[in-house]
């Protein structure tokens, strides 16, 4: 599934990450509550390579007995933590039926000179798929239009407030990046919403 990749960040969008977006997360309600990074009783599957961190929101994940949606939860988390040097996770599920329940993290993202965060929301479906909505959210030390213009080229802009621009393409239907004036830098969020998401690896094999 193409379209996932574009929660990766282009070109030199990466190294204006500088900041951990640190916010509010709210309450979510059902028949669960907030836990940092879940007991892990089980051992990985398999070790990272030296120098690579753990992933710790498909441990998490998988660990809580999500299954469904494990799949794109991993990819997305991969494509995450790719060059980074160190993640940890919040996460909310529920207890009474953690496959075929909604399942919501926000992860913290270290990199070697920026930080950045990481929501995603996984909903299995009837039909086997699932519903995902992910989001990257930075800080970058340029005003919103140098970036605007540096890094979105071809991207219709829609201005919601004075403030507030959101950025689409019309090849990634699903896909948002919005830039917030925060001076004297850019609030990012980069993100991307897909419904009845299926392994294209089971496609495949089938």
């Amino acid at each position: 599934m193409n379209s996932l990749l574009s929660l990766l960040p282009s070109g030199r969008a990466l190294h204006l990450r500088t900041l951990l977006m640190a916010g509010a997360l709210y309450s979510l309600s059902l028949g669960s509550h907030a836990q940092v990074s879940p007991p892990r009783p089980a051992p990985l599957p398999a070790a990272p390579a030296p120098g690579v961190p753990v992933d710790t929101l498909t441990a998490a994940a998988t660990n809580v007995g999500v299954k469904r949606c494990l799949p794109a939860i991993s990819r997305l988390s991969s494509l995450t933590l790719n060059g980074s040097t160190g993640n940890d996770v919040l996460v909310d599920w529920d207890r009474k039926n953690p496959d075929g329940g909604p399942f919501f993290s926000l992860s913290g993202v270290e990199y070697k000179n920026a930080s950045l965060a990481f929501s995603l929301t996984a909903v299995p479906d009837a039909t086997g798929g699932c519903s995902i909505a992910a989001e990257r959210i930075s800080v970058a030390p340029f005003a919103c239009r140098s970036i605007a213009q540096n890094e979105l080229g071809g991207y219709k802009a829609t201005q919601l407030l004075a403030t507030f621009t959101v950025y689409t393409d019309a090849r990634d239907p699903g896909a948002t990046v919005t830039l917030i004036d925060s001076p004297p830098g850019c609030l990012i969020i980069r993100r991307h919403v897909e419904y009845d998401w299926k392994d294209p690896t089971k496609a495949r094999s089938r």
